[in-house]
């Protein structure tokens, strides 16, 4: 990285810091664990397929937790570019700016309000004709979280070098008991036993393609749902009701992106990865599409996945829409959950 955008990756940083000291606890005990010490892994430069010193990943982990400790009563700072000064929060004013120097930057709202941002090397800009897909690689300033994929907007973030590690956190998972599910099946897609880091890579740019189409849902869905969306869940407080309404979301988005598509192109790779990062929320609101995996699993066959979609679209879109007409009327808390809960699919 250039020395000029040095004071730009130390205020990235800081920020990065500042939003892992107010949510780290967010995670049970054994995630948290696992993804401090990747994020050491990341930190350090270490490889995946280095072993890592239990003393020093515990010895790092006190550190860094009284760290954040002492950023207690601090808050975000803005960013210095070229002699000025940005909101952390402008992402398209920044990548303005760096993105024809080979830099990608970006921040945004996750679940809970839970702020990300990241600073990295620029792999891949495309201008399509709904969105700008923004594609980094190597990665400079990161959070604790570092979601792989985020659309703000029209401009879609896929970031390389997460989606990596989150593939790997979740081998480095399944390999606590080694259930047969459908991350199982994913892995044994690719040639973890004899070559790692080759299998890896292939799962990774698998997967990039996955992710993308999740975020070109979440951009369709966007423009269906309209600003209210995204008012309603300012509205909300941390809650199960926001969590349920995301979910609700995600799978519109699937349903009018990538599940098509997946389908289409027949990667069973994908299809597996896909159902393995469902969370228990988006299973409990879609037990059909969970029997539709098993009838694949079982027949070898499409068709009942296809019959899901066929019908998803118009069933999810009729979900969000009654949910909004609930919010806009003062509907509580409890009666958006409600709605949701008696509305699976």
């Amino acid at each position: 990285m250039s020395p000029n955008l040095e004071p730009l990756l130390t205020a990235v940083q800081k920020n990065c810091h500042l939003t892992d000291a107010l949510h780290a606890g967010d995670y049970t005990l054994c995630v948290y664990l696992l993804k401090m010490r990747e994020y050491y892994r990341w930190e350090k430069g270490f490889s995946f397929s280095t072993a890592l010193s239990p003393a020093d990943v515990g010895n790092w982990l006190r550190e860094r937790e009284q760290y954040w400790e002492s950023l207690e009563h601090e808050t975000f700072v803005d960013l210095p570019v070229n002699g000025d000064r940005y909101d952390p929060f402008d992402s398209e004013t920044l990548n303005r700016i760096l993105n024809p120097e080979g830099f990608v930057y970006s921040a945004g709202m996750g679940q809970q309000g839970r702020p990300h941002f990241f600073l990295g090397r620029l792999e891949q800009r495309q201008t399509r004709e709904n969105f700008t897909l923004l594609i980094s690689a190597d990665e400079y300033a990161r959070d604790l979280a570092a979601p792989p994929a985020m659309a703000q907007g029209q401009t879609i973030f896929v970031r390389r070098e997460s989606l990596r590690r989150m593939i790997w956190e979740k081998i480095e998972e399944w390999r606590w008991n080694k259930p047969d599910n459908a991350m199982g099946r994913a892995i044994r897609c690719y040639d973890f036993d004899d070559d790692t880091d080759t299998a890896l890579h292939e799962m990774t740019e698998h997967q990039i393609d996955t992710v993308l189409l999740h975020e070109i849902g979440e951009v369709m869905a966007g423009a269906i749902l309209g600003q209210g969306w995204e008012d309603m869940l300012a509205d909300l407080p941390r809650s199960r009701a926001e969590l349920s309404l995301r979910a609700v979301r995600d799978h519109l988005a699937d349903s009018l992106s990538t599940l098509p598509q997946l389908i289409d192109g027949r990667n069973h790779a994908q299809i597996h990865f896909f159902f393995a990062t469902l969370t228990p929320l988006r299973k409990a609101l879609a037990p059909r599409l969970l029997q539709s995996y098993d009838d694949w699993l079982v027949h070898g066959t499409l068709q009942s996945l296809t019959d899901y979609c066929s019908s998803a679209q118009s069933h999810w879109r009729s979900v969000t829409e009654r949910i909004l007409d609930c919010h806009q009327r003062g509907g509580s808390l409890d009666d958006i959950q409600a709605l949701i809960e008696a509305n699976p699919l």
